[in-house]
């Protein structure tokens, strides 16, 4: 099976953030903050529009990961300090959000040629 984007090696959770190693040796470090407000769960994201229903304002600024599960080998699961548990992150997704310059900006390059 090909896929478009390494997979994940290592995923663990330090401080305040969240760290995914990469099969490409690439490093994403999410801060647990901006990965809740990236949930694309039914509960903060329209189903339909794509629209936001999530308010970032309403996420404590200390908010963690208690747990983080496994979904089959595609996904991960977080299980947040705030009591949210329904979001789904892709490995896809994942390193679609990675927050480094390299890769926002290859997410820039792609979006352009899409349009």
């Amino acid at each position: 099976m090909s896929t478009q984007y390494p997979q994940p090696v290592e995923i663990r959770r330090e401080g305040a953030n969240i760290l995914v190693t990469w099969s490409d040796g690439h490093r994403s470090d999410f801060s647990n903050h901006y990965l809740r407000t990236k949930c694309q769960c039914a509960s903060c994201v329209d189903e339909w529009t794509r629209k936001p229903l999530l308010d970032p304002a309403t996420i404590p600024a200390d908010i963690h990961a208690d747990q983080i599960q496994p979904v089959g080998n595609y996904a991960i699961q977080p299980s947040w300090s705030d009591g949210h548990t329904t979001g789904i992150y892709s490995f896809t997704l994942l390193r679609k959000l990675c927050p480094c310059d390299a890769c926002q900006a290859d997410g820039a390059a792609e979006e352009a040629a899409a349009s």
